[in-house]
């Protein structure tokens, strides 16, 4: 027998609302000692502010607590990205492990946690190491040998509050909370990329940090969170460990517009896609996420946006919004991992994408 992946989309009615996986755990269609992570798209501002994500993993918690031992729970992943702007639908997406027949190379999965890092260590190398660490403990887990067959590597991250701040005797990357926010998805990112060989150690320093887009990864997408003092570190790709039906894909999008990229990897439940997933198609898909971000040089492919420039709502906002239409309109339905944010995830004013699916 073989590791076989298990995945659930389950829908959200708030972030107080964990009862759809209840239900399934009670129906006996989920077995919580098969959980390996839960990923959360809670409707909140995704700011620093954004208490939703602590909200979703308090009931989260509450809800698995008479299936799951205190330690077991301490120890598994709740990955809460905030902002569900524009269409996006708040939901679930349960990553559970089972058992299953000899096959070729399916979806695998594992997580890793970095230890605690103090307030000194986020948006700097010392976060870039420890999250490097932590993807190749989470490959070795997942029995993905090669970095190639790493597909996706989502992260929550920690970032800098002003107790934190304060704590850290102002030995900080930035006294801005909200800048925080960013070095530590880009600090994240680049571990990722150095864990996969996307970049040389010898590219990293804090000095790059935030700054030199031209270093990124393509497979990493990170969210920042004050619910956390550790990096949450869940690898997904492909293994001759793991059998079933389960398969895995990743595309780089070079702009929040780029639906060509898009295309290419919905071809894989819909060969000669065209416009949008066909009802049987999207039975096929289970969970799509995305990395998004306003272009930092204030321009989409010649043309100006004013997303950086609007005072009254984040930036990172009318990124999610604006690349869930897209992704919307392509597969035919709004339940979509949209983060914002892709600071080292992708090419400057784009994001890395992927693709869950079953085989047809």
């Amino acid at each position: 027998m073989k590791r076989r992946a298990i995945v659930h989309r389950l829908p959200m009615a708030g972030p107080d609302d964990a009862s759809a996986l209840v239900a399934e755990i009670e129906a006996g269609r989920i077995d919580p000692a098969g959980l390996r992570a839960v990923l959360g798209k809670t409707e909140g501002n995704g700011c620093v502010n954004d208490f939703t994500r602590g909200y979703a993993v308090q009931s989260l918690r509450l809800a698995l607590a008479p299936y799951l031992s205190d330690d077991v729970l301490g120890a598994l992943p709740m990955v809460m990205s905030g902002g569900t702007e524009g269409g996006l639908s708040p939901h679930w997406i349960v990553l559970e492990e089972g058992e299953g027949p000899d096959g070729p190379p399916a979806l695998a999965f594992a997580a890793s946690l970095t230890a605690s890092l103090p307030p000194q260590a986020i948006g700097r190398m010392a976060q870039v190491q420890a999250v490097r660490d932590a993807t190749r403990d989470a490959m070795r887990k997942a029995g993905i040998t090669y970095a190639a067959d790493v597909h996706f590597v989502q992260i929550k991250c920690p970032l800098l509050t002003s107790e934190r701040i304060a704590a850290a005797g102002g030995d900080v990357a930035t006294t801005d909370t909200l800048k925080s926010m960013g070095l530590s998805r880009g600090a994240s990112a680049l571990g990722v990329a150095l864990a996969l060989g996307e970049v040389a150690p010898e590219q990293l320093s804090d000095a790059v940090i935030g700054q030199d887009w031209s270093l990124w990864s393509a497979r990493a997408s990170c969210s920042a969170g004050v619910e956390l003092t550790a990096c949450e570190v869940v690898v997904m790709g492909q293994s001759a460990d793991w059998a079933g039906d389960l398969r895995i894909g990743h595309a780089v999008m070079r702009d929040a517009i780029d639906a060509g990229s898009v295309a290419d990897l919905l071809d894989l439940v819909e060969p000669g896609f065209r416009a949008q997933l066909t009802p049987p198609s999207q039975t096929q898909v289970l969970a799509v996420l995305a990395k998004t971000e306003a272009s930092p040089d204030g321009m989409i492919r010649g043309a100006r946006h004013v997303m950086l420039e609007d005072s009254d709502l984040s930036a990172t906002r009318h990124a999610r919004g604006f690349t869930g239409g897209l992704l919307a309109g392509l597969t035919g339905f709004t339940e979509l991992f949209v983060s914002g944010g892709a600071e080292h995830q992708g090419p400057s004013g784009g994001g890395p994408c992927a693709m869950i699916y079953k085989t047809s």
